[in-house]
């Protein structure tokens, strides 16, 4: 079996190879939203008893009370205290990288005066409180605490509790010193399912939230979607993506690794590759096949690569665009001379790296833009996470008394044609002729 699959989109069958290449079942395990289902309504029904006794199963944790899990500040603080230095250093020079970023992302309220005296505008407030999971188990992301907690915090939100499952009682420090930085206000040690409820719907120990926040496992984001009414959710995040538009002149070495890096998150991680030059893709090929056996997480991307990876072969630049545009990568990296040039071209993407030294990890850990980002094809309509996720916008109107004549008549005619003979009443007694 060839460690990637290759592809010709000037080939006639070639929409229909993308087409199974990019195929991602999304269906949800039954059994997986059974037992969701089941958790989430013992959480509803019995608060703080339900949440002790399931983080007591799954994460062999026990605990007399939910307040016995909650992490205090203290902790947090020593944990970041304790960090190596150069650990310290880069998390605290990537939380000032991210939060800066995020303070260009602010929304802010703003008015008009129309000329009879009639203001409208927008008035913007953040959330109230805001549910941050974060995962604790296999995988553990200090990063990702950065990424959802500061943009929440630039934008103002007052209250921001962070859950996390600690299996076996291990805490991780990066997690928690990252906590510390990014201004996370109260932090428990609770996961999985009951730990969403216990977010969606508040217990006796902890207040319900207006959203939730963070990534998770299968059980964690099937909580999310069932939740998701009842409060606000981010996203229900799919595999890891990463897209390259290449024209040839990166080394070859680099791109081989750019690609290894989404791949190895698990086996339905999806790397590609578009380029118009045939022996550049061969080269590529060639240095991923040898730098792959020293790769630590070699079985996953051999699985990646092989099911949903591909080097694909286009007939120029604007060709590969067109494509990228069709698959809406959640990370996007235009390894070309002229990157600025093909930018116009992009419509969906999640982020766009720019040139051959803006690599897609950078983008995960410091540069400063989110890492939570739209897969799946959703980058065609949706963003990635930001300030504007935690604040909300409410419509202004303050009708002068002169605005009142106008729109009056107006409002009045389009009820009466509408059948709300109330609404036309309403607007038609502000009339004075």
């Amino acid at each position: 079996m060839s460690l990637i699959n290759r592809l010709d989109a000037r080939d006639p069958d070639f929409d229909t190879a993308l087409k199974h290449l990019l195929a991602y079942d999304a269906s949800q395990d039954e059994a997986i939203e059974t037992t969701v289902r089941n958790i989430l309504h013992d959480v509803h029904t019995r608060g703080d008893a339900a949440v002790l006794e399931y983080t007591a199963r799954f994460d062999h944790v026990t605990a007399a009370s939910v307040a016995e899990l909650e992490i205090p500040h203290t902790e947090l603080q020593a944990a970041l205290a304790g960090l190596p230095a150069d650990q310290r250093d880069a998390l605290e020079a990537a939380a000032d990288r991210v939060r800066s970023y995020h303070e260009h992302q602010r929304a802010q309220t703003w008015t008009y005066t129309e000329p009879d005296g009639t203001v409208l505008g927008q008035q913007v407030t953040p959330l109230d409180r805001v549910g941050l999971y974060v995962p604790g188990g296999k995988a553990a992301y200090p990063s990702s605490v950065l990424m959802n907690a500061i943009p929440a915090k630039v934008a103002g939100v007052p209250e921001l509790i962070m859950v996390t499952p600690t299996p076996g009682g291990t805490r991780n420090a990066m997690v928690l010193a990252a906590a510390s930085l990014g201004g996370v206000d109260r932090v428990f040690a609770l996961g999985g399912a009951q730990a969403v409820g216990a977010l969606a719907y508040g217990t006796q120990t902890l207040p319900a939230v207006d959203k939730i926040t963070g990534p998770g496992n299968a059980y964690v984001a099937a909580a999310k979607r069932r939740v998701f009414g009842t409060v606000g959710i981010d996203m229900i995040a799919g595999p890891s993506e990463i897209l390259v538009v290449a024209d040839g002149s990166t080394p070859a070495d680099w791109l081989a690794v750019d690609l290894f890096s989404q791949a190895e998150h698990d086996e339905l991680a999806q790397a590609i590759l578009l380029c118009p030059d045939a022996a550049y893709l061969d080269a590529v090929q060639a240095a991923m096949e040898r730098l792959l056996p020293d790769q630590p997480r070699v079985d996953i991307l051999r699985t990646s690569l092989s099911q949903r990876g591909a080097l694909i072969h286009v007939r120029d630049l604007a060709q590969a665009c067109a494509i990228a545009n069709h698959i809406a990568p959640e990370h996007l990296e235009l390894s070309v001379r002229d990157p600025q040039a093909l930018l116009p071209q992009i419509r969906h993407a999640g982020a766009i790296f720019l040139g051959a030294h803006s690599c897609e990890p950078l983008g995960d850990y410091c540069a400063g833009p989110n890492h939570v980002l739209p897969t799946a094809r959703t980058a065609r309509f949706s963003s990635p996470l930001g300030v504007y996720d935690f604040q909300k916008r409410s419509s202004l109107i303050q009708v002068s008394q002169a605005g009142s004549q106008t729109l009056g008549r107006i409002a009045a005619t389009l009820a009466r044609g509408e059948g709300l003979y109330a609404h036309a009443q309403s607007a038609s007694l502000r009339l004075t002729d």
